[in-house]
């Protein structure tokens, strides 16, 4: 029982990640219709951010705050120079934009950091907490805590604001939020910078476990992207449920299968749900009434 509940923390504890990684992606898929593949470069940025903040001397929580506001803001910009020019809206050509400016995010991060490794200081000093015989870091219940509060700010923000009901009108139907006066372009720049913004938040936050480098976006985007397809892209408790159950599934094939076949989860999973079931397991059935 020790056994299987540590096995199931450590699943929580990734699925967390993926969960804000695939809102990211849900939030641009709204507004765009389109998958931003980039979106594992944010995560990337968060981290490697942090570090380099909390380098130049800024204590913790402030160096937190600056990587996730600087990655918004080129989140934003991202939007702006390279998704934008393009027009027309045409999903195809913002996921091959997307695509393109994942390697150039990608890049500039390797010179400009680097390619060593990079670890961030836990958010809470201390040995690991004992529930039931299983040991749960400090760090993890930080990851929980702030998946929670992420997941809790953006209801809040989508359901009693009217910037986020703006957003949500936008998503719904571009041209009709047009008509009633939202500046729908502005939107869409917002939804980029939220999106990157949750991105950091779980580069930031797994740092002290795994440490950081140029690299970790790809991988990250992947399972990102896989557990909103899961859960069914454009519902954001769907992209949250998505990221816990990818979570669990790596865990226990790691524990009980092999630890080898644990990156291929999301790859099966990937595949499976889209050859079964497209819109994932919280989305529609496909139908439409004419």
């Amino acid at each position: 029982m020790a056994e299987l509940l540590q096995f199931l923390v450590a699943g929580l504890k990734n699925g967390s990640i993926y969960a804000l990684v695939a809102l990211g992606f849900t939030i641009v898929f709204a507004a765009t219709g389109a998958i931003n593949f980039a979106q594992g470069e944010f995560f990337m940025l968060g981290g490697m951010l942090g570090v380099f903040f909390s380098g130049l001397g800024l204590p913790l929580p402030l160096a937190a705050v600056a990587a996730v506001a600087a990655t918004a803001a080129i989140g934003a910009a991202f939007e702006l120079l390279a998704v934008r020019p393009i027009g027309g809206g045409d999903p195809l050509r913002i996921i091959m934009v997307t695509i393109g400016g994942a390697v150039v995010l990608r890049q500039l991060a390797l010179h400009l950091f680097g390619p060593d490794e990079r670890a961030l200081a836990p958010f809470t000093q201390g040995e690991s907490l004992k529930v039931f015989g299983a040991a749960i870091e400090r760090q993890t219940v930080w990851i929980w805590a702030l998946t929670a509060l992420a997941v809790v700010a953006l209801a809040l923000l989508y359901r009693r604001t009217t910037f986020g009901r703006a957003m949500r009108a936008t998503s719904i139907r571009r041209d009709a939020a047009r008509l009633v006066g939202i500046n729908a372009s502005a939107m869409v720049t917002a939804s980029f910078a939220l999106a990157a913004a949750l991105g950091a938040v779980g580069g930031l936050v797994v740092a002290p476990l795994t440490q950081t480098a140029f690299s970790v976006g790809a991988g990250m985007g992947v399972k990102g992207f896989a557990a909103a397809v899961l859960g069914g892209l454009g519902n954001p408790i769907a992209a949250v449920g998505g990221g816990l159950i990818l979570g669990l599934l790596e865990s226990l094939t790691a524990g009980y299968v092999d630890p080898v076949y644990k990156d291929a989860v999301a790859f099966v999973v990937l595949l499976a749900v889209l050859f079964l079931r497209p819109k994932g397991l919280l989305g529609g059935s496909g139908r439409t009434k004419v």
